[in-house]
C-alpha cells in the first residue's frame, strides 16, 4: 500500500462542494470516481480543507492511499485523463509516508478572496470573484481587519451549521490589498470555521464602503453572536491557496 500526496486545482462552480455529497457533484467524488476508473480500487480521498459550494481552490492537498503500483507521474496522467471534462486537474503527486496525513499533519491554511471593484458587469472573471459596484476604501478595510487577528472567539463569523468543536480561533494574519479594480483579502491560520473567511471579508467590505466603522467590526466581534454579522460574501471569490506541512528533514514548514 502506497500513500499519495496530490496537489489539486479546481473551479468549484458546478460542485456541492469538496465534500462527498449524495444530492450533487463534489469535487471529492469526481476524483475518487476517478481513481475508482484507474485502479480499481475503491479509494478515499483525505483533503487539508472542506471548501464549500462555488468555493475554488489554486493548490488542495490532499492524499490515497492506493494498493496497486503506480509512478506519480503515471497516476496523474491517469487520473487528469478520467476527470475530464470536469474542472478539475491534479498539478502534482508524490508518495509520502504511511503517518502523514493532509488534514492531520497540516500547519496552516491560506486563503485569498477576490473582489472586483467596478460597475461594467463581470466576464471574464464571472463566478470567479465577487463584483462591488461602490468604490471601497481599502486602507479603511486592512486597518479594520487587524482587530479580528489574534486568539478570538469567532461565533459572529461562524456559519451556524459548522462542526467544529469551538468558535475559539487563532487567525495569523489577515490583510486587503488592492491592485487596480482588483481587490484581494488574504487570510492565513492553522485552521478556520465553517464561512468563517466569507464573513470577515463581507464585514471587511460594510466597512470599505462606509457603512461599517472599525468600531462596528470589532462590536460584531465581541457580540459572539451570528445575528451580528453584517454580511457573508458570496463564495465566487473565495480560493483555497495552499496548506502548510512540516519538512521532514528540518522540522521548519514546506509548502506545495
Amino acid at each position: 500500500m502506497t500513500r499519495f500526496r496530490l496537489t489539486i486545482e479546481f473551479d468549484g462552480a458546478p460542485f456541492m462542494g469538496w465534500q462527498r455529497q449524495p444530492h450533487g457533484p463534489s469535487v471529492q467524488g469526481t476524483i475518487e470516481a476517478a481513481v475508482r476508473q484507474l485502479t480499481g480500487e475503491p479509494a478515499t480521498l483525505h483533503a487539508a480543507g472542506r471548501t464549500d459550494a462555488g468555493v475554488h481552490a489554486y493548490a488542495m492537498t490532499a492524499h490515497i492511499d492506493l494498493a496497486r503500483g503506480f509512478t506519480p507521474f503515471r497516476l496523474v496522467e491517469g487520473l487528469n485523463a478520467l476527470i475530464r471534462p470536469a474542472p478539475v486537474a491534479i498539478l502534482a503527486c508524490e508518495p509520502v509516508a504511511d503517518d502523514w496525513h493532509a488534514r492531520f499533519s497540516c500547519l496552516g491554511r491560506r486563503y485569498v478572496y477576490r473582489i472586483v471593484n467596478r460597475r461594467p458587469p463581470l466576464t471574464l472573471e464571472l463566478g470567479k470573484a465577487w463584483r462591488i459596484l461602490a468604490p471601497l476604501d481599502v486602507a479603511a478595510m486592512d486597518e479594520a481587519a487587524q482587530l479580528l487577528v489574534g486568539l478570538h472567539d469567532f461565533t459572529t463569523f461562524r456559519s451556524v451549521h459548522c462542526q467544529s468543536e469551538s468558535p475559539v480561533k487563532t487567525l495569523d494574519s489577515l490583510r486587503v490589498r488592492r491592485s487596480g479594480e482588483r481587490i484581494e483579502v488574504e487570510a492565513a491560520a492553522r485552521s478556520f470555521l465553517h464561512h468563517q473567511v466569507r464573513s470577515m471579508v463581507g464585514c471587511l467590505a460594510l466597512v470599505g464602503r462606509g457603512k461599517w466603522s472599525g468600531d462596528d467590526l470589532a462590536a460584531a466581534l465581541a457580540a459572539r453572536d451570528r445575528t451580528a454579522l453584517g454580511l457573508n460574501a458570496p463564495p465566487d471569490g473565495l480560493y483555497f491557496v495552499e496548506a502548510v506541512y512540516p519538512c521532514a528533514a528540518s522540522g521548519a514548514a514546506e509548502r506545495p
